[in-house]
């Protein structure tokens, strides 16, 4: 990374840029409800409402569209399940060509998405299964490379990468955004199309910005010294095997001298790690205890509790793996949790009609036993304390001083 005010400028022109990415495109698939709204209003799917008759002395016809409500609801399920499913051949992608390549896929599906909307009608309203599912795995695959921007700074990378999580999350804002333009008399597709548009934003950081600035990977990766990593850097290792003999090494420092500096950096962040972890899960719980309630003033502390869980959950997620393993399996390794969620995510359906039949609209026993569910992840924070004291030990073993003063963060950088 270079040094001085450039530097730093030019990090904090990728930090700032990722987050606009994010906050604006990533995760506006959440936002459906409000995008609903302006699609009813255009007609949508309005061939599947039917006309039907009250019973009574004077019989009055009603309008019956629940059919449609579920085309809408079907959309909305088939997009986030892409959203979180396929993140796991996206990372494959990411790991294996690089960011400049997944970018380009996922400007690829996001222009596609935005235009697919724009040209649609409620006689082509098909087109949003497709459309919904290219912006979802577009948006995605966006995130995935914005959080390698982490490790642009140092002992701040879990921060950065949460609060792209939560950049992530505020996207959903941008269907209301259009709800509220439509209703002040903006075309849908003048709006879409003007989205659709906004590619090129993304080509532009794509191809200007993110190349210029070095982003190194972790120390933990890059010194695979008394934490057993499985597998060096890549770059690392390929550098080694290209250099000439006798030619110093990226950090001029014999390996042996900085790789307990990197091995007490790991540690020190998986410990961090673990309140992290235990705050999540935590919150989680208390979520779960709040959905139970069927009072009105406890549902408003849900929909709090919701928002912060979800972004300890996934913010925290990213960052633990990309703190716990090597960073060359980063995107895999996300892409497989996001793809499990996506599994699991299908038992709602299951729960439903449970509620819905044997146990005649009553949730209690479906929420004692989310709730029960939820309590078994409190094993995960107790896992990783209990694999940070083993470290500790081996380190200790070693002969490494655990107290000995860290640098601040001073990451090797990745070879072009």
């Amino acid at each position: 990374m270079a040094g001085g005010g450039a530097g730093l400028t030019k990090r904090l022109g990728t930090l700032l840029s990722g987050l606009l990415e994010c906050g604006a495109f990533c995760g506006i698939i959440f936002g459906w409800a409000s995008l609903v709204f302006v699609l009813k209003d255009l007609g949508y799917f309005e061939d599947l409402c039917q006309p039907t008759a009250i019973p009574g002395p004077n019989q009055t016809l009603l309008t019956d569209c629940s059919r449609q409500d579920e085309q809408f609801s079907l959309v909305f399920t088939i997009g986030s399940f892409m959203n979180n499913f396929m993140t796991f051949p996206m990372g494959f992608i990411f790991d294996r060509f690089g960011t400049t390549v997944a970018r380009l896929i996922a400007i690829s599906l996001y222009a596609g998405g935005t235009l697919l909307v724009a040209f649609s009608t409620p006689e082509l309203a098909v087109l949003l299964f497709p459309a919904m599912s290219m912006l979802s795995v577009g948006g995605i695959l966006l995130i995935l490379t914005n959080m390698q921007v982490g490790n642009l700074f140092g002992k701040y990378r879990s921060i950065i990468i949460t609060l792209y999580n939560g950049a992530f999350d505020s996207s959903s804002a941008i269907f209301l955004i259009i709800k509220v333009l439509y209703e002040r008399g903006l075309s849908l597709r003048a709006m879409f199309l003007f989205m659709a548009a906004c590619s090129a934003w993304h080509l532009l950081r794509t191809l200007f910005l993110m190349p210029r600035t070095r982003i190194p990977y972790p120390l933990p990766a890059a010194y695979d010294y008394g934490l057993r990593c499985p597998g060096r850097s890549q770059s690392y290792r390929t550098y080694e095997e290209k250099r000439p003999p006798g030619e110093a090494g990226p950090e001029e420092t014999p390996l042996e001298l900085s790789a307990p500096r990197g091995a007490l950096g790991a540690l020190a962040d998986l410990q961090a790690s673990v309140l992290s972890l235990a705050v999540t899960v935590t919150q989680c719980v208390l979520f779960s205890i709040c959905a139970a309630v069927p009072m009105l003033p406890v549902q408003f502390v849900t929909f709090v509790l919701q928002v912060l869980s979800r972004s300890f959950l996934y913010g925290g997620n990213a960052a633990f793996l990309a703190i716990a393993f090597p960073p060359q399996h980063f995107g895999k390794l996300y892409g497989l949790a996001m793809a499990l969620s996506a599994l699991v995510a299908l038992l709602q359906y299951p729960c439903v009609t449970l509620v819905r039949g044997p146990l005649h609209g009553d949730p209690f026993y479906v929420n004692l036993g989310l709730i029960a569910v939820v309590l078994v992840a409190f094993v995960s924070p107790v896992v990783v304390a209990r694999e940070c004291r083993r470290r500790a030990k081996e380190l200790g073993a070693a002969g490494t001083p655990l107290t000995a003063p860290l640098d601040a963060e001073t990451p090797a950088e990745m070879p072009h």
